[in-house]
């Protein structure tokens, strides 16, 4: 069997554009992977084509081979564009190889472990303004099968603004969503890097009553001592990882402390090959993994595998408004009980993709947001 021909595929889903990327072979069996990172996506599609030059005409048996290949290909190794690149590549070999040998990826993994995964509702309660919105979204998140979401309460003007106003206002939501939620659900918190190490204090003291699930990238995470430091002090779990992108990035931070979740992105983090391998670091030291999942349908189901095939899982990221757009994209969906996903039987990842559901969405440039003042005081 050889690779003949790879394709991309690109589509604007409300507020970004999901990549996929299709691997085929000369025998007819082919893969799917994605590569979805928020902003450039041109650039991966780009690089997706610089790298994947290495693999026409190879047999795409032996998927670690061919990933210490793509990654070594440029000296300088990565950044958010090539590592996302090579996991959608990585993530369509391992794809080709479960439907060719007949099993699903987690069962060449090792696994599974479990043959369900738990799951929390992401990006919950947005829009959310009153502490009684926070509540019903709350109770809203219970009937929907989840014992688990996760909100970001902190606005960033707001924050410029007046800082113990906004952490005080903050905290009022935190309480009304507690409210609804009851004592037994864990309500996880997106901070978004907006805060600084003495404000993500103050906030983690304040919200420490209302027994958050975690606080998700307090800080900006490319300081790991200045994570680590702060973790020392938190009263709250820190969640981080999504924007690291090897065992190496992830290496400083986990051998001194500096969070109690660790969050791999199969995509960003090189594809399946490397998130294992993070997943093992982890593991080592005792940490869970709450894999970051915010993409589209095949990276969704890739997450799935590396998840129901290692020890240190703890739970999954489900874009649970986004769900129905994914489960007709799919041939095969994914299979939602009462904030549990079941694995898929079927060989490779488990599913083909219809396409022409996406017709109408077409690429749109990502989105320019941010702003150079800083609020890291």
């Amino acid at each position: 069997m050889k690779i003949t021909q790879i394709e991309t595929y690109t589509y604007w889903i409300d507020w970004c554009n999901w990549l996929f990327v299709k691997v085929l072979t000369d025998e007819g069996l082919y893969g799917w992977g994605e590569g979805s990172l928020h902003g450039a996506i041109q650039s991966v599609e780009t690089a997706v084509h610089e790298l994947g030059a290495y693999l026409i005409n190879q047999d795409p048996a032996g998927v670690e081979r061919h990933w210490q290949a793509m990654y070594h290909a440029w000296r300088w190794r990565g950044g958010p564009t090539l590592f996302t690149a090579l996991g959608a590549l990585d993530i369509a070999l391992w794809d080709i190889e479960g439907k060719r040998l007949g099993v699903p990826v987690y069962r060449l993994l090792g696994g599974p472990f479990r043959p369900r995964l738990k799951v929390y509702a992401s990006h919950w309660l947005a829009g959310t303004q009153t502490p009684e919105q926070a509540r019903d979204g709350a109770r809203e998140a219970i009937q929907r099968g989840f014992d688990g979401f996760k909100w970001g309460p902190f606005n960033r003007q707001r924050l410029r603004e007046n800082e113990a106003r906004e952490i005080a206002r903050a905290t009022e939501m935190m309480a009304a969503a507690r409210e609804g939620a009851g004592p037994n659900t864990e309500i996880f918190v997106e901070c978004g890097e907006l805060l600084s190490p003495r404000s993500a204090l103050i906030a983690a003291r304040a919200f420490e009553p209302y027994r958050p699930g975690w606080f998700e990238e307090p800080i900006p995470f490319e300081n790991a001592k200045a994570m680590v430091a702060l973790q020392k002090e938190m009263p709250i779990p820190i969640a981080t990882g999504e924007r690291l992108q090897s065992r190496w990035e992830f290496r400083e931070l986990i051998e001194n402390g500096g969070c109690k979740i660790i969050q791999p992105d199969v995509m960003h983090g090189a594809g399946i090959t490397e998130m294992r391998k993070i997943a093992t670091l982890a593991d080592t030291y005792y940490i869970p993994i709450a894999p970051h999942n915010p993409g589209g349908p095949i990276c969704n189901l890739a997450a799935m595998h590396v998840a129901a095939a290692i020890p240190n899982f703890l739970i999954l990221e489900q874009m649970e408004l986004e769900r129905p757009l994914r489960d007709e994209l799919c041939t095969n969906p994914v299979h939602y009980t009462k904030g549990t996903f079941d694995l898929p039987t079927a060989p490779g990842l488990g599913t083909d993709l219809r396409l022409e559901v996406l017709k109408e969405r077409t690429y749109k440039p990502q989105p320019v947001s941010g702003s150079t003042e800083s609020l890291w005081h």
